[in-house]
């Protein structure tokens, strides 16, 4: 399927176009280095629908059939425990089975969200990019399709088998949410539950729509892609906290 970007009654199509599909955004990240090396173990990275990708303006176009994302029980209780975990390029939170986007043709049921960011030498590491521009981070809230497939590992390398949304983050002096993730390499930790759907951006009808792939290998085009058009801030206090996020062991709660 084509690009799309959603705007209230509105929406954005892009046109199939090979060149834009087969360029995937260079990493920012260490440990996926040399990209140009991954098609020669993972055959699904020199093929069609890779992302991240750049979305250009020019190739939008408006497709009024798409809706408003609908999130259902993305706000937990702190009773609920969480598992938050660090890989060492990565946080990773697991997310309860409860919850799900309800308005896809299928339901696609949480699994879990990680967020992807750059360095103090390199501040910029949003893995989409936006007219050419890339941001200071990004959040993806990953789901997998719970009417076909019984869990994510199953559905991972299936064409209907996962729907990610994805946020983009800006530094602004005011951060967007004010709980920080603070930890140690290869730490798991239980923090309680919060409000997950105060981290998207207040409106859910303005996004761009693609399908593509996982953006690391194996690299499978299964991906439902729902890129919020309107990224959410953070500030520079707490950019350079997850900079140095392999120093503390530590998870604040996000305020009211």
């Amino acid at each position: 399927k084509p690009f799309i970007w959603k705007e209230t009654a509105f929406s954005l199509l892009l046109p199939a176009n090979d060149s834009l599909v087969l360029t995937r955004v260079p990493s920012s990240w260490p440990a996926v280095k040399g990209q140009h090396h991954w098609p020669k173990h993972y055959p699904f990275c020199g093929g069609a629908f890779q992302s991240p990708i750049d979305i250009r303006s020019e190739l939008l176009r408006f497709d009024p059939t798409l809706q408003a994302i609908e999130v259902r029980n993305y706000n937990l209780s702190a009773t609920e425990q969480l598992t938050l975990g660090n890989n060492g390029h990565s946080l990773q939170i697991s997310l309860p089975s409860k919850m799900h986007i309800s308005n896809l043709p299928h339901r696609y049921t949480a699994a879990q969200l990680h967020f992807h960011w750059g360095s103090s030498n390199r501040p910029a590491g949003s893995e989409h990019m936006v007219n050419s521009r890339q941001f200071a981070a990004e959040m993806h809230v990953v789901h997998f399709n719970s009417d076909k497939y019984p869990n994510i590992s199953m559905a991972v390398d299936k064409s209907d088998g996962l729907a990610v949304l994805g946020v983009l983050i800006e530094v602004r002096s005011c951060g967007w949410v004010k709980w920080l993730p603070i930890f140690i390499n290869d730490q798991r930790v239980q923090v309680p539950g919060f409000n997950i759907r105060a981290l998207l951006p207040a409106r859910l009808d303005e996004y761009y729509r693609y399908d593509g792939s996982l953006t690391t290998p194996p690299c499978y085009p299964s991906v439902l892609w729902t890129l919020f058009r309107n990224p959410v801030t953070i500030s520079r206090k707490q950019l350079f906290k997850w900079y140095s996020s392999c120093a503390v062991l530590k998870m604040a709660q996000r305020l009211a």
